[in-house]
């Protein structure tokens, strides 16, 4: 019997784009011959300025197509170029293939994004160039190309298209907390945490990010879960909310004490399972028997605390933890 193709199956002609649910924006009508701006508009003056008197040039003047946006297409100096404070850190793997590409190609095929921000050692930040910019300074070069976004905004928005390499719940926590950490300085003390849900991408990522700051080896794939499913974004600016949030980090790191003893408990009777300490967690996580809206998670993890700091190993079953085995939710 012939299968329908996955057009005809959704009940929609071949081709026809697909529309993301929450996704509102409408594209200019702007065509190819549109874009060119022959004479940058008086908004760009000021940068286009600053970006001369940095010993840079100004190649081109264009409106993007999606929002009709000018940008700037530039040649900066590469010294002039940081990343900015809270993107992941380098690896030297991916570093080392750009380098012998670049080698290889002779070529800079591919601008770096960047706005103006003023820091003691430069004069622009890259939110998506690091590995770039390392390897243009390893191989020597001294300028870079780049597409200039008057919006400093925009330095935060632009990871989450950062799609080069798939980032780890570990490296997504800890760049959450970066920009949480730098928004919150600012001079207003920023928005609220849900105004920066594109950035952050979910409340749990915020407190994952604060405890990894306290403790680097945290296990957070394993409470990454119960986070999700409990952690809720915080009221108030940035500035006043982030004592909160280290507070339900601290909480997180409590509840992990009283896990990792229940393992070691639970390793000193005999149990060698790589997933002991998804089992405890499984154990004392009541969310399952709660039909509805979570509680709070405040008091959610001190209740998970409490049940982990009374489990007892003496009668927990060979059986138990087999039936718990299977990765974890959340690697890595």
């Amino acid at each position: 019997m012939p299968t329908r193709s996955p057009a005809k199956r959704a009940g929609k002609p071949s081709g026809t784009p697909r529309r993301r649910r929450g996704v509102k924006l409408r594209p200019t009508e702007l065509g190819p011959t549109q874009l060119a701006l022959d004479a940058p508009p008086a908004e760009l003056a000021a940068l286009i300025d600053a970006v001369r008197g940095d010993g840079g040039a100004v190649l081109a003047a264009y409106r993007e197509p999606l929002g009709g946006h000018a940008l700037l297409f530039t040649a900066l100096p590469l010294d002039q170029i940081a990343p900015t404070p809270f993107q992941r850190d380098i690896s030297d793997a991916h570093v080392r293939r750009l380098t012998q590409a670049m080698d290889k190609t002779k070529r800079f095929l591919d601008p770096i994004i960047a706005v103006r921000e003023k820091t003691e050692s430069a004069s622009y930040w890259t939110p998506n160039g690091y590995h770039r910019l390392t390897a243009l300074k390893e191989l020597g070069a001294k300028t870079a190309l780049a597409l200039l976004v008057p919006e400093r905004e925009v330095a935060y928005q632009i990871l989450a298209l950062n799609i080069e390499k798939a980032h780890n719940l570990r490296e997504k926590a800890i760049g959450v907390r970066r920009m949480y950490q730098d928004l919150a300085g600012l001079a207003d003390g920023a928005a609220g945490e849900e105004t920066y849900a594109l950035e952050f991408e979910e409340p749990a990522l915020a407190t994952l990010g604060f405890a990894y700051e306290e403790r680097g080896r945290l296990s957070g794939g394993a409470y990454h879960p119960v986070l999700r499913k409990a952690d809720r974004w915080l009221p108030g600016r940035l500035r006043d909310a982030l004592p909160e949030r280290r507070a339900r980090a601290a909480l997180l790191l409590e509840y992990d004490d009283a896990v990792t003893a229940a393992v070691g408990a639970l390793k000193a009777r005999g149990f060698n399972s790589p997933y002991l300490r998804n089992f405890v967690v499984a154990r004392t996580n009541p969310l399952r028997f709660i039909k509805g809206e979570p509680p709070p998670v405040d008091e959610l993890l001190r209740t998970m605390t409490k049940r982990a700091r009374g489990m007892d190993a003496a009668k927990i079953k060979t059986e138990d933890v087999a039936r718990s085995g299977g990765p974890a939710e959340a690697t890595e």
